[in-house]
């Protein structure tokens, strides 16, 4: 029932300077201004790629100033979208999930949805035209403990089919998981993911901030653009060399939330998450034209 990874939620003292990085280095744009009342906030959005940023700015006490309290400027929201709103309403209403329903969309806490830092909006699934230099989001990274365990309540929260999930472990990270695939053969998931190696920097994380988000990530044709403008502009970033010496196209580049309003973004160059994602044959050549 879900169709795809369509905004991120973030946390903010201050939306205009959170989203300054990602208007000068990714080029979104504002769109709207409204208030969320269930969450207690003023909300900026803002369009990037075919996708959605939410910057959530308390306004009073409640969800939203408690977050920022707690952490401060963070990734708290992920945005999934699906073209059968009502089914999937009933869907998570048969399961006795309580949502919260505002300006046509649907908010679960991480109370009704697991317990595992798990905050969602759900909208209607929306095309929308491309803007600035991300193509699109496809991914927002859930620390979690028991992974598979945790997995299997996602699919059953959401209705998705498990054979679709590809398992994901990387030495270098210090970490095992579960990349959820919404649908077979689209990159739209969440990746949840136990950080088992406590010395490095995402099981540090972990131990300190427990279950919760910890990232997103987006796709990008114009990586090499991106690369040059944060080298440029002083900004904080990893990058991942091409697995071709001769290639000059990175095949992925991790922004640092100083940078992006307090949150990590990772890109990938077109369908590089594929080789991690289950269809490692479908990667796309790039060539350095």
């Amino acid at each position: 029932m879900l169709e795809r990874i369509d905004r991120l939620q973030l946390i903010v003292a201050d939306p205009e300077k959170a989203a300054s990085g990602w208007q000068r280095i990714l080029g979104a744009e504002k769109e709207t201004e409204d208030k969320i009342q269930c969450l207690s906030c003023t909300r900026h959005t803002y369009r990037i790629g075919t996708s959605r940023l939410e910057f959530l700015q308390p306004d009073g006490a409640g969800i939203a100033a408690d977050a920022l309290s707690a952490r401060g400027p963070h990734l708290f929201g992920a945005g999934i979208s699906t073209k059968d709103m009502q089914g999937l309403s009933a869907h998570l209403g048969n399961q006795n999930i309580d949502t919260l329903s505002e300006n046509g969309q649907l908010f679960l806490s991480p109370a009704v949805t697991g317990g595992f830092g798990m905050q969602v909006v759900i909208s209607e699934d929306e095309p929308l035209p491309q803007i600035g230099q991300i193509d699109f989001l496809y991914e927002v990274t859930l620390l979690v403990d028991q992974v598979d365990k945790k997995a299997a309540h996602m699919a059953q929260l959401f209705g998705l089919d498990q054979s679709h999930f590809v398992p994901i472990t990387s030495s270098n990270y210090g970490y095992e998981g579960s990349l959820t695939l919404f649908n077979a053969g689209k990159l739209h998931r969440f990746e949840m993911i136990y950080p088992e190696d406590a010395q490095k920097t995402m099981g540090r994380f972990f131990n300190k901030m427990g279950q919760c988000y910890y990232m997103a990530f987006a796709e990008s044709s114009a990586l090499s653009e991106i690369e040059e403008k944060v080298k440029q502009d002083g900004d904080g970033h990893t990058v991942t060399p091409p697995n071709k010496a001769a290639s000059r196209v990175p095949d992925s580049l991790f922004i640092h939330p100083p940078s992006l309003g307090g949150m990590m973004l990772g890109i990938s160059r077109p369908t590089m998450a594929w080789s991690w994602s289950g269809h490692p044959e479908w990667v796309e050549e790039i060539s350095d034209d």
